[in-house]
């Protein structure tokens, strides 16, 4: 037979695996969801680009900041929007108009506020902001923006779009980093031609 202290190290040794074994397919997972989303950003950035270029107006990638309290689509929404053409004037009109329903991040995934930036290369200067209005109440808001004008040039060449793993108590504006992804983080730049420089360690 065993002895008690036998079993007693073996089970000691088996929940010492099991935890091991969790943190790390935590990991996995929170390294994943960050893929995907990197995956899935770029497609709408080309998307938006293509629409430039397609329909010769400007057009833009939008990041939904319109309610904290609203964790399906707070830092996770992103949608396709563009400028009409004045069919008169062959001006472009004023207001953004909605080109598709856009994408969502991965669960537990969230654009970054702090790492994004203007200029990455310093870490330097906030991204513009605009407020959609003539638009269905659910994408009404205000909205972080990335744009392309009608050539499919970037007006904000070398800003950067970074997501990362973390989680959104209720009533805050800011996610939080979970403890076991500190660093799950990743993102890429947009150059001037629209292409797009994928990191990740932002």
């Amino acid at each position: 037979g065993f002895s008690l202290v036998e079993l007693l190290t073996v089970i000691a040794i088996i929940s010492i695996l099991m935890t091991v074994s969790i943190v790390g397919l935590n990991g996995m997972a929170g390294g994943k969801g960050v893929s995907t989303a990197v995956s899935t950003s770029e497609a709408v950035f080309e998307e938006a680009r293509s629409l430039a270029i397609g329909k010769r107006t400007s057009a833009s990638v939008l990041v939904s900041v319109q309610d904290p309290r609203n964790r399906d689509t707070y830092l996770r929404r992103m949608v396709v929007a563009y400028k009409e053409i004045d069919p008169v004037t062959n001006e472009q009109k004023s207001d953004w108009v909605l080109a598709s329903r856009g994408a969502t991040l991965p669960d537990k995934v969230y654009y970054s506020t702090d790492l994004s930036k203007r200029n990455h290369k310093n870490g330097s200067g906030s991204l513009d902001r605009i407020t959609l209005s003539n638009v269905k109440r659910e994408y009404s808001g205000e909205y972080y923006i990335y744009e392309f004008n009608s050539e499919g040039i970037c007006t904000t060449p070398g800003a950067s779009f970074v997501v990362g793993t973390g989680t959104l108590p209720i009533g805050e504006k800011h996610p939080r980093t979970i403890a076991s992804a500190k660093r799950d983080f990743g993102g890429f730049v947009i150059w001037r031609n629209g292409a797009t420089s994928i990191f990740r360690d932002p």
